[in-house]
């Protein structure tokens, strides 16, 4: 913990001629994030901030097997909360801090957070996540000035083809594992979605296939176990068939297909609904406007028809609770992912 301390004081000092308020924060890529006094995660790539915050518990973990963690929500932070929480305990074990939702912080969070991050305290780390917006501005320009000791993990979204492509082969490397350039290409290609997605299929892969990877092998897995199980059962929920998507969903899952990468296909499918729903226009127009292929547009435009803006916003919601359930958050994620296929199908017109 102290080595974390000392962080800031090793980032290269500031040029005389910069800009006055330019960001003088250390700043540390997502995959190399490590404890430090005070860690923002800023930017709207929920996976990626994930990761990053995983990271850090794990390397704390790995030298304080007696670490305390706590979670914060920001938004309905009481004052003194982050005060009560850093303070030493009777065995003075280290504490992890992890504070969610800083973008929608209250006051109390914004003013206590001001206080404390100007003098952490020992043993102590702090992890704030601001996935964007102007709430919680201040404090973040007093943690960019060069807060003693406080790095920033920029989290950006991932839309570009070539980012893609570096994830993935990131991800496979991470793993242990080789892919073909061809192979790689196919495999973003067949997984359009959120990074999580990606990430869940480059698991997948290798558990499946071992650790070199060729084209057959991605056509192979794509076609037979992730990629088509989950956009079968998405397509089915997002119809309203109910009973079909919930057959597919236990064939995919009694073959050994992960849970996360199903919920990720449904998921992608209902927020390409919600992108387009209300927008007017050609599909080449709206592909432009939305970030979107002209395929996808039309595709959502064909899904969403008979669907209302209430009805999205809820499964768009559930689909967040679902992924923190699957992600350790119950005993029995495929209960967890069912609920979530039957409220898409059933369009959140009925409590399930």
């Amino acid at each position: 913990m102290a080595a974390a301390r000392g962080t800031q004081s090793k980032s290269a000092p500031a040029k005389s001629g910069a800009k006055a308020g330019a960001t003088k924060i250390a700043q540390v890529g997502w995959a190399d994030a490590r404890p430090a006094p005070v860690v923002l995660v800023s930017g709207p790539e929920a996976f990626l901030a994930d990761r990053a915050t995983q990271t850090i518990r794990t390397a704390l973990h790995e030298t304080h097997p007696d670490l305390e963690v706590h979670d914060i929500d920001a938004a309905s932070y009481a004052a003194g909360e982050l005060f009560t929480f850093a303070s030493p305990s009777l065995f003075a074990e280290p504490r992890l801090l992890r504070v969610d939702g800083v973008e929608k912080s209250s006051d109390a969070f914004i003013e206590d957070a001001k206080r404390y991050v100007v003098d952490p305290a020992e043993d102590t780390v702090l992890v704030l996540r601001h996935a964007g917006g102007q709430r919680g501005k201040a404090l973040l320009d007093l943690l960019r000035r060069g807060t003693p000791g406080a790095v920033e993990i920029a989290c950006a979204e991932v839309k570009k083809d070539a980012d893609r492509l570096a994830f993935a082969q990131a991800e496979f490397r991470r793993l242990g594992a080789q892919i073909s350039p061809a192979a790689l290409r196919m495999l973003v290609a067949a997984y359009a979605g959120g990074i999580g997605e990606l990430a869940g299929a480059c698991v997948q892969l290798v558990s499946d296939v071992g650790n070199r990877i060729d084209e057959g092998a991605v056509t192979r897995a794509t076609e037979g176990r992730v990629e088509t199980n989950a956009f079968r059962v998405a397509d089915a929920a997002t119809a309203g068939r109910g009973a079909d998507a919930l057959v597919l969903l236990r064939q995919a899952l009694s073959t050994g297909t992960d849970p996360i990468p199903m919920l990720a296909a449904l998921n992608m499918k209902v927020r390409a609904m919600a992108r387009v729903y209300g927008a007017t226009g050609n599909g080449g127009q709206l592909a432009k406007e939305l970030g979107m292929a002209p395929w996808q547009v039309d595709r959502a435009q064909r899904e969403v028809r008979g669907w209302r803006e209430e009805d999205l916003a809820r499964c768009i919601d559930q689909a967040a609770e679902t992924e923190w359930l699957l992600k350790g958050g119950t005993r029995d994620p495929e209960y967890a992912l069912e609920k979530f296929v039957l409220l898409v199908a059933r369009r959140g017109r009925e409590r399930v």
